[in-house]
Formats: structure tokens, C-alpha cells, sequence
């Protein structure tokens, strides 16, 4: 029998309120979520159900009103603001629905930066990124800057910068909210090969149920709380 894939992320009794006394309001009511090695998950509900909240915290870069995160067995509202953000820069990787990349720098310098930040030699940070960006289809467009490329070109160059550190999970916020059908399903492709083969866990908020029917797991968020 072949062992249990390990967890990457762990969440329990995530609650963020907004305001206090009347003017509260309650986002995520007690939200348990947990994330193994190379699964993916999608994250559906509707507009304003708190999904884009819950990654937030999921990252580390909101703090919940009550609960815990684990990321690689670190509970992220244990540590100091710096000691989360040296964390994560080690073991998440979060794509957005726009791609937030540097129009001065080429493909290949804004993938390499995450590396160049955590202070590995330029040599060795853009070796790695032309391997994900060449994983990504995007061997032929390393010069280019994002002012270049096409949309899904720029959104996959922004899926290869979140996983050139080689994370444990990847958060992504309607990372193809912004494509058109065919393109959105070569950058979704991408991001599944990706978990397949580096064994990145994957946690997907998506308005798209045909996208969210390919994870390996559906996870509703309604009324504060996520169900299968």
C-alpha cells in the first residue's frame, strides 16, 4: 500500500471578520482546508463569497480573525511578518489573473526574480528560469518583454515565475479569468503538467466549472463555509 501523499497547507477554523459591533462583517466562517503534495484543488463560489479572502490567508498575506495556517508544518500567525515572508518566498508560489509582470524586464529576468530576491547568483536564477519557462512553451520568447508576448504567453510566464522556486503549493486567483476558452485551457494545461510533475500542490479559485472539473478536488465556498 503506498504511503499518504504529505501535506503541504493545512487551514483550521479560519474565520475573518471585517468591522466590529454592527458594522461587522463575517467573510469566512470557520473554513478547514487542507492540501497535499501534487493535488489540486479548485475553489468555486460566487462573487464576493470570500474566495479571493481565503487565499489571502491561505498565503500568509492576511491574517484571519481566528484559525491557523500551515505551510510545510509552519504556522504562518506563529512567526513575525518577516519570518512569514522569507516562509513564503521558500514554499508558496500565487499567480493572479493579471500577470503583474515587470514591462522593463524580459521574460526571462521577471521569472528569475524570486530567486534573485532570496539572493541566488544571477547565473544559477536565470538558468532555472529558462528550464520553467522552456517547460511552459516559452523557450522562444526569453527576451521578450511583456509588452511582446500575448496574453496567455504573459499569464504562463507568470505561472513559470510561481513555480521557479520550486514550492510546495502555488495560490492562484482566476488565473485564466482574463482568456479567451482556448487559451485559458493551454495556460490551465500548463499549471496541471506542472503539478504533475514537480508534484506542486495547487489551490485554484476559478469562476469556470469546466476548468474547476479537471482539479482533483471541487471545493464550494458559500455562506463563509467551503464543502465538497
Amino acid at each position: 500500500m503506498s504511503e499518504p501523499a504529505k501535506i503541504v497547507l493545512r487551514a483550521r477554523g479560519l474565520k475573518k471578520v471585517y468591522g466590529s459591533g454592527h458594522a461587522a462583517v463575517s467573510v469566512l466562517g470557520g473554513v478547514d482546508v487542507e492540501l497535499a503534495a501534487g493535488e489540486r484543488v479548485a475553489v468555486v463560489g460566487a462573487s464576493g463569497s470570500g474566495k479571493s479572502t481565503l487565499l489571502h490567508l491561505l498565503g500568509g498575506l492576511d491574517e484571519p480573525t481566528e484559525g491557523s495556517v500551515e505551510v510545510m508544518g509552519q504556522d504562518l500567525m506563529r512567526v513575525n511578518q518577516a519570518a512569514r515572508g522569507v516562509w513564503r518566498n521558500l514554499h508558496i508560489g500565487f499567480i493572479y489573473q493579471f500577470h503583474h509582470l515587470l514591462a522593463e524586464f524580459s521574460a526571462l529576468e521577471n521569472v528569475a526574480m524570486p530567486l534573485l530576491i532570496r539572493r541566488v547568483p544571477r547565473d544559477e536564477a536565470e538558468d532555472r528560469a529558462r528550464t520553467v519557462l522552456q517547460e511552459m512553451g516559452l523557450g522562444h520568447r526569453l527576451t521578450h518583454s511583456p509588452g511582446e508576448l500575448s496574453g496567455g504567453e504573459r499569464q504562463r510566464a507568470a505561472v513559470a515565475r510561481a513555480l521557479v522556486t520550486s514550492p510546495a503549493c502555488v495560490l492562484a486567483d482566476e488565473p485564466t479569468g482574463n482568456l479567451d476558452r482556448q487559451t485559458a485551457e493551454k495556460v490551465f494545461h500548463a499549471m496541471l503538467e506542472a503539478s504533475t510533475q514537480r508534484g506542486t500542490g495547487f489551490v485554484i479559485v476559478t469562476h469556470d466549472p469546466q476548468l474547476a472539473a479537471r482539479a482533483d478536488r471541487i471545493l464550494a465556498l458559500e455562506d463563509g463555509r467551503l464543502a465538497d
